[in-house]
Protein backbone atom coordinates (compact mmCIF):
# COMPACT_ATOMS: atom_id res chain seq x y z
CA UNK A 1 0.00 0.00 0.00
CA UNK A 2 1.11 3.35 -1.00
CA UNK A 3 1.33 6.37 1.60
CA UNK A 4 3.70 9.35 1.06
CA UNK A 5 3.64 9.87 5.03
CA UNK A 6 4.74 7.63 8.21
CA UNK A 7 1.66 5.51 9.59
CA UNK A 8 1.34 4.39 13.04
CA UNK A 9 2.74 0.74 13.39
CA UNK A 10 1.24 -2.67 14.45
CA UNK A 11 1.99 -2.17 17.83
CA UNK A 12 0.11 1.23 17.84
CA UNK A 13 2.47 2.78 20.34
CA UNK A 14 2.90 6.40 18.56
CA UNK A 15 0.86 8.40 15.73
CA UNK A 16 3.42 9.77 13.62
CA UNK A 17 0.39 12.45 12.24
CA UNK A 18 -0.44 13.81 15.55
CA UNK A 19 0.24 17.36 16.44
CA UNK A 20 2.26 18.06 19.27
CA UNK A 21 4.55 20.87 18.55
CA UNK A 22 3.26 24.69 18.77
CA UNK A 23 3.53 26.81 16.05
CA UNK A 24 5.85 29.84 15.82
CA UNK A 25 3.96 33.15 16.09
CA UNK A 26 6.24 35.23 13.30
CA UNK A 27 3.71 37.32 11.01
CA UNK A 28 6.57 37.32 8.18
CA UNK A 29 6.16 35.30 5.01
CA UNK A 30 9.08 34.11 5.84
CA UNK A 31 10.78 32.97 9.33
CA UNK A 32 14.08 34.78 10.64
CA UNK A 33 16.71 32.85 12.67
CA UNK A 34 16.93 33.46 16.59
CA UNK A 35 12.93 35.30 16.15
CA UNK A 36 11.09 32.21 14.86
CA UNK A 37 10.65 29.64 17.63
CA UNK A 38 11.24 26.93 14.95
CA UNK A 39 14.61 28.15 13.74
CA UNK A 40 15.62 28.10 17.87
CA UNK A 41 18.95 25.90 16.21
CA UNK A 42 19.44 27.78 13.28
CA UNK A 43 18.52 28.07 9.74
CA UNK A 44 18.21 24.75 8.10
CA UNK A 45 17.71 25.90 4.68
CA UNK A 46 19.28 28.10 1.82
CA UNK A 47 17.01 28.28 -1.64
CA UNK A 48 15.83 24.86 -0.96
CA UNK A 49 18.73 23.20 -0.12
CA UNK A 50 19.83 22.04 3.42
CA UNK A 51 22.20 24.40 5.10
CA UNK A 52 25.47 22.32 4.87
CA UNK A 53 27.73 21.08 7.94
CA UNK A 54 31.14 21.21 8.51
CA UNK A 55 32.86 18.19 7.38
CA UNK A 56 34.10 16.88 10.56
CA UNK A 57 30.61 16.83 12.29
CA UNK A 58 30.09 13.27 12.55
CA UNK A 59 26.16 13.87 13.07
CA UNK A 60 23.17 16.12 11.20
CA UNK A 61 22.00 19.08 13.13
CA UNK A 62 18.42 18.77 14.11
CA UNK A 63 16.17 20.09 11.67
CA UNK A 64 12.65 21.39 12.85
CA UNK A 65 10.37 22.61 9.86
CA UNK A 66 7.86 25.09 10.66
CA UNK A 67 4.03 23.44 10.53
CA UNK A 68 0.39 23.50 10.73
CA UNK A 69 -0.01 25.39 13.81
CA UNK A 70 2.68 28.37 12.58
CA UNK A 71 1.48 31.37 11.76
CA UNK A 72 3.56 31.85 8.96
CA UNK A 73 2.66 31.58 5.56
CA UNK A 74 3.30 28.44 3.35
CA UNK A 75 6.06 30.59 1.20
CA UNK A 76 7.68 30.26 4.43
CA UNK A 77 11.39 29.20 3.69
CA UNK A 78 11.72 26.66 6.57
CA UNK A 79 8.72 24.48 4.72
CA UNK A 80 11.15 21.97 2.45
CA UNK A 81 10.41 18.47 3.41
CA UNK A 82 6.68 18.77 3.96
CA UNK A 83 6.22 20.28 0.49
CA UNK A 84 6.53 16.12 -0.64
CA UNK A 85 8.76 15.18 -3.84
CA UNK A 86 9.42 17.98 -6.13
CA UNK A 87 11.40 15.61 -8.77
CA UNK A 88 10.40 12.96 -11.26
CA UNK A 89 11.75 10.03 -10.49
CA UNK A 90 11.60 6.30 -12.06
CA UNK A 91 11.32 2.96 -10.19
CA UNK A 92 13.78 0.49 -13.14
CA UNK A 93 15.08 -2.49 -12.80
CA UNK A 94 18.71 -3.32 -11.74
CA UNK A 95 21.51 -6.05 -13.15
CA UNK A 96 21.57 -7.54 -9.30
CA UNK A 97 20.15 -5.57 -6.78
CA UNK A 98 16.64 -6.07 -7.97
CA UNK A 99 14.40 -2.99 -8.16
CA UNK A 100 15.84 0.42 -7.54
CA UNK A 101 15.03 4.06 -7.72
CA UNK A 102 16.66 7.01 -10.48
CA UNK A 103 16.16 10.73 -11.33
CA UNK A 104 14.81 11.85 -14.99
CA UNK A 105 16.47 15.09 -13.87
CA UNK A 106 19.39 17.25 -12.75
CA UNK A 107 19.18 17.55 -8.57
CA UNK A 108 21.17 20.10 -7.36
CA UNK A 109 23.44 19.09 -4.03
CA UNK A 110 21.57 19.85 -0.62
CA UNK A 111 17.96 19.65 -1.82
CA UNK A 112 15.52 17.58 -0.45
CA UNK A 113 14.76 14.09 -2.72
CA UNK A 114 12.42 11.89 -0.86
CA UNK A 115 11.43 10.80 2.65
CA UNK A 116 11.51 7.00 3.45
CA UNK A 117 8.02 6.48 5.00
CA UNK A 118 6.45 3.76 6.07
CA UNK A 119 5.03 2.15 9.77
CA UNK A 120 6.35 3.46 12.37
CA UNK A 121 7.15 0.62 15.00
CA UNK A 122 8.56 -0.09 18.68
CA UNK A 123 11.68 -2.34 18.98
CA UNK A 124 9.78 -5.26 19.99
CA UNK A 125 7.92 -5.44 16.64
CA UNK A 126 10.50 -4.17 14.90
CA UNK A 127 12.44 -7.16 16.57
CA UNK A 128 9.88 -9.73 15.96
CA UNK A 129 9.56 -8.75 12.22
CA UNK A 130 13.27 -8.86 11.72
CA UNK A 131 13.83 -12.31 13.43
CA UNK A 132 10.58 -13.41 11.53
CA UNK A 133 12.61 -12.85 7.60
CA UNK A 134 14.65 -15.54 6.56
CA UNK A 135 17.57 -15.22 4.17
CA UNK A 136 15.79 -14.72 1.30
CA UNK A 137 13.42 -11.89 2.65
CA UNK A 138 14.22 -8.12 2.08
CA UNK A 139 14.66 -6.17 5.08
CA UNK A 140 12.78 -3.04 4.64
CA UNK A 141 13.25 -2.19 8.64
CA UNK A 142 15.71 1.03 9.36
CA UNK A 143 16.53 2.26 12.43
CA UNK A 144 17.43 5.30 13.46
CA UNK A 145 19.31 6.73 16.34
CA UNK A 146 19.32 10.19 17.32
CA UNK A 147 21.85 11.35 20.92
CA UNK A 148 19.64 13.70 23.26
CA UNK A 149 21.46 16.39 25.01
CA UNK A 150 20.85 14.21 28.45
CA UNK A 151 23.08 11.82 26.92
CA UNK A 152 19.71 9.18 26.09
CA UNK A 153 19.52 7.82 22.55
CA UNK A 154 16.11 8.54 20.77
CA UNK A 155 15.25 5.29 18.24
CA UNK A 156 13.23 5.56 15.54
CA UNK A 157 12.02 2.48 13.36
CA UNK A 158 10.29 2.92 10.02
CA UNK A 159 9.13 -0.23 8.05
CA UNK A 160 7.73 0.32 4.59
CA UNK A 161 7.61 -3.14 3.92
CA UNK A 162 3.81 -3.04 3.51
CA UNK A 163 2.69 0.20 3.63
CA UNK A 164 5.23 2.82 2.37
CA UNK A 165 6.17 5.25 -0.29
CA UNK A 166 9.00 5.33 -3.52
CA UNK A 167 11.56 5.59 -0.44
CA UNK A 168 11.65 1.68 -0.61
CA UNK A 169 12.93 1.13 -3.45
CA UNK A 170 16.47 3.10 -3.03
CA UNK A 171 19.47 0.93 -2.89
CA UNK A 172 22.19 0.71 -0.71
CA UNK A 173 25.73 2.34 -1.88
CA UNK A 174 28.96 2.50 -0.04
CA UNK A 175 29.51 5.58 -1.83
CA UNK A 176 25.83 7.28 -2.12
CA UNK A 177 24.67 10.36 -3.64
CA UNK A 178 21.78 10.76 -0.84
CA UNK A 179 22.40 10.97 2.74
CA UNK A 180 19.87 10.87 5.68
CA UNK A 181 18.36 13.76 8.36
CA UNK A 182 15.59 13.00 10.89
CA UNK A 183 13.31 16.01 10.06
CA UNK A 184 10.62 17.04 12.47
CA UNK A 185 7.19 18.97 11.33
CA UNK A 186 4.62 18.32 13.34
CA UNK A 187 5.50 15.85 15.94
CA UNK A 188 8.38 14.01 17.62
CA UNK A 189 8.11 11.72 15.06
CA UNK A 190 10.57 12.14 12.74
CA UNK A 191 10.40 12.60 8.90
CA UNK A 192 13.33 10.43 7.48
CA UNK A 193 14.26 12.94 4.67
CA UNK A 194 17.25 12.34 1.97
CA UNK A 195 18.95 14.93 0.68
CA UNK A 196 21.30 14.95 -2.33
CA UNK A 197 24.85 14.87 -1.17
CA UNK A 198 26.60 15.85 -4.33
CA UNK A 199 25.14 17.12 -8.23
CA UNK A 200 22.93 13.96 -9.69
CA UNK A 201 22.81 13.95 -13.16
CA UNK A 202 19.43 12.99 -14.96
CA UNK A 203 19.15 9.34 -15.06
CA UNK A 204 21.31 8.51 -12.24
CA UNK A 205 20.52 5.68 -9.34
CA UNK A 206 19.67 7.22 -6.56
CA UNK A 207 21.21 5.52 -3.13
CA UNK A 208 21.90 5.63 0.40
CA UNK A 209 23.95 4.30 3.29
CA UNK A 210 21.92 1.83 4.92
CA UNK A 211 24.51 2.59 8.13
CA UNK A 212 23.49 5.90 8.39
CA UNK A 213 26.68 7.63 7.87
CA UNK A 214 26.51 11.17 7.57
CA UNK A 215 29.46 11.35 5.75
CA UNK A 216 31.36 8.95 2.99
CA UNK A 217 33.81 8.35 5.73
CA UNK A 218 36.25 5.12 5.48
CA UNK A 219 34.69 2.24 7.86
CA UNK A 220 37.44 2.20 10.87
CA UNK A 221 39.49 -0.98 12.17
CA UNK A 222 37.03 -1.66 14.51
CA UNK A 223 33.75 -1.43 13.20
CA UNK A 224 35.35 -3.61 10.22
CA UNK A 225 36.50 -5.98 12.88
CA UNK A 226 33.14 -6.31 14.11
CA UNK A 227 31.67 -6.58 10.65
CA UNK A 228 33.57 -9.39 9.47
CA UNK A 229 32.56 -11.49 12.39
CA UNK A 230 28.76 -11.11 11.44
CA UNK A 231 29.45 -11.78 8.12
CA UNK A 232 27.16 -15.44 7.86
CA UNK A 233 24.19 -13.59 8.69
CA UNK A 234 24.74 -10.61 6.28
CA UNK A 235 23.98 -9.88 2.28
CA UNK A 236 26.46 -9.57 -0.15
CA UNK A 237 26.59 -5.71 -1.16
CA UNK A 238 26.63 -5.14 -5.06
CA UNK A 239 27.01 -1.25 -5.47
CA UNK A 240 30.31 -1.45 -7.23
CA UNK A 241 31.86 1.79 -5.53
CA UNK A 242 35.62 1.88 -4.57
CA UNK A 243 35.22 1.89 -1.32
CA UNK A 244 32.47 -0.97 -1.22
CA UNK A 245 32.58 -3.15 1.87
CA UNK A 246 31.15 -6.04 -0.32
CA UNK A 247 28.45 -6.85 2.93
CA UNK A 248 24.81 -4.86 2.99
CA UNK A 249 25.12 -3.09 6.57
CA UNK A 250 22.68 -4.58 9.09
CA UNK A 251 21.54 -4.13 12.36
CA UNK A 252 22.83 -6.54 14.95
CA UNK A 253 21.03 -5.24 18.36
CA UNK A 254 17.56 -6.22 16.25
CA UNK A 255 18.71 -10.20 16.30
CA UNK A 256 19.68 -9.84 19.87
CA UNK A 257 17.25 -12.24 22.26
CA UNK A 258 18.50 -10.16 25.30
Amino acid sequence: QYSPDNVAGADGDIDPTEITFPGCSCLTSSCVVHVCSCLCHGENYNSLCLRPTDAEEEYARPVFECNTMCQCGESCQNRVVQRGLQFRLEVFKTEKKGWGLRTLEFIAKGRFVCEYAGEVLGFNEARRRIQAQTSKDSNYIIAVREHLHSGQIMETFVDPTYIGNIGRFLNHSCEPNLFMVPVRVDSMVPKLALFAATDISAGEELSYDYSGRFHNLPVINREQKSLEEDNRLRKPCYCGSRTCASFLPWDSSLFSTA
